[in-house]
């Protein structure tokens, strides 16, 4: 077996009508060890407040996964790094999700701030994403396009429950409104899932400033066609922008090289994070000028 090969690309754009980015982005990519991750949050609650409730989120998931590659962590088997790595990422999502609240607590002109957030880890052929709103995780590979997430939203209950079609869901009114989001409620309800790669392949991360303008066939196009792959960030900022580029855009990469064999496949390992009791929430994003 060849060995795995990680490159990683990352970026965070204003767009054409806000006045501040709220996006904020993280890439990492271990320079000796096939190790890889990016994180990707999008603020709300205000200028200031979003990006600061995106910019603890992404410092909190990078502090807990900056330090993984530890000695106990590479003496131990596979199975138990990848045990070791989903009680990192829940470890750093609950935290991210504390220091949102307690600063909110501290800080009244950021009570109404609250992030979504999505995180994609990769260590040897092994794929972790959490996520929590409405950012996004996909996979691309020769075989097509699969999309790793499902929003967290008011649309995306419509979808499943028939009462929208996807291509309604995109000049949705209600589009923006979220159902989840971090430093709402403690406990944080997060989505976490699991997959052995088996087949190189493209893992692209992004807020909806991107997905308000792309949908699936435009992003397995770009990600098909252009070549270095990890310029494709570029293209797809350039694409949303074109499009009118209403809200910040954060796009991520990383790019997984192995041997030859079959498609990604879902382990069935999927995690629903369950308060003990449920905190209803349903957040309009970007409430300032430019909805």
């Amino acid at each position: 077996m060849e060995p795995t090969r990680l490159t990683v690309n990352g970026r965070t754009d204003i767009g054409q009508v806000r006045q501040e980015n709220e996006d904020s982005i993280y890439c990492h990519c271990d320079e000796e060890k096939p190790f890889a991750f990016i994180v990707v949050a999008d603020g709300m609650g205000g200028y200031t407040g979003g990006a600061t409730a995106s910019g603890i989120a992404t410092k909190a998931l990078a502090a807990n996964l900056d330090g993984l590659l530890s000695p106990n962590f590479l003496s131990a088997s596979l199975a138990e790094q990848q045990l070791l790595l989903q009680a990192t990422l829940l470890e750093g999502v609950e935290q991210a999700n504390r220091e949102i609240i307690d600063t909110k607590q501290t800080r009244p002109e950021f009570s109404q701030m609250g992030t979504t957030l999505v995180v994609a880890v990769i260590w040897q052929n092994f794929l972790i994403v959490a996520h929590v709103g409405d950012s996004r995780a996909y996979l691309w590979n020769p075989y097509g396009l699969q999309r790793l997430t499902r929003d967290h939203s008011v649309v995306q209950e419509m979808i499943d429950a028939g009462q929208m079609t996807s291509e309604q869901a995109q000049s949705s009114q209600v589009r923006n409104h979220i159902t989840r989001a971090l430093g709402i409620a403690e406990p944080v309800e997060a989505c976490i899932n699991s997959w052995n790669l088996k087949e190189s392949a493209l893992l692209l991360l992004c807020s909806d400033g991107l997905t308000e303008y792309a949908d699936d066939h435009a992003i397995e196009r770009i990600l098909a066609t252009h070549r270095p792959a990890l310029d494709s960030v570029d293209h797809f900022i350039d694409f949303a922008n074109t499009d009118g580029g209403r809200d910040n855009i954060s796009v991520g990469i990383i790019e997984f090289c192995q041997r030859a064999g079959a498609i990604a496949e879902f382990d069935g390992n999927a995690i629903t994070l369950k308060p003990a009791q449920k905190h209803d929430v349903t957040v309009r994003k970007n409430q300032h000028s430019g909805n």
